[in-house]
């Protein structure tokens, strides 16, 4: 079975839970897949975000929060640790207010990973000597995760800053103003 390739002869050094919600960060490879990730969930938030608050009648609200999440997701995919804590920080305001589902919970360990992988990168990026992996292009998911982020993060950094600083400010008055 080994000689044919048909059985793994090396046991898997993580699992697919712990890959997922607590990968290990060693390299650009494991940065890549884990700041992939990271987009494709701000993207899926910011969807999911944008539907209900059309079916709630809140579109602007929506809207604003959707670019939010979609920009925010731009940038943990440029490896942004801004974007990324935003983020983050973020969705976990949201639940405070709003509260807390299976959903929301997964979501957070999902964005949780990207910060912490990202804030690892930080300390052996400035010493790699290998280039980082090639981005895809043959497909749409492709070019809209490995393509777009390099050509719209810098020229909407300074916007998303901006939607930052209003998204968590106006959270934390949420959470002020249910608290009491």
């Amino acid at each position: 079975m080994q000689t044919l390739g048909l059985s793994d002869s090396t046991p898997r050094s993580e699992s697919r839970f712990k890959s997922l919600f607590w990968p290990t960060i060693r390299n650009d490879v494991d940065l890549d897949t884990v700041t992939t990730q990271g987009f494709w969930i701000c993207f899926l938030v910011a969807v999911i975000t944008l539907v209900w608050c059309i079916l709630t009648r809140q579109v602007l609200v929506g809207v604003f929060d959707a670019v939010f999440f979609f920009l925010g997701g731009v940038g943990v995919r440029q490896r942004s640790r801004v974007a990324a804590v935003c983020v983050f920080g973020a969705y976990l305001v949201g639940g405070l207010v709003w509260g807390f589902n299976v959903v929301r919970i997964i979501f957070l360990a999902l964005l949780l990973a990207n910060v912490r992988g990202i804030w690892l990168s930080y300390r052996w990026e400035r010493s790699a000597s290998e280039p980082p992996p090639p981005r895809l292009t043959q497909t749409l998911p492709d070019r809209l995760s490995d393509e777009l982020p390099v050509f719209l993060w810098p020229k909407v950094r300074v916007l998303f800053y901006v939607l930052a600083a209003l998204e968590l400010g106006g959270a934390l008055l949420l959470l002020l103003a249910r608290a009491r």
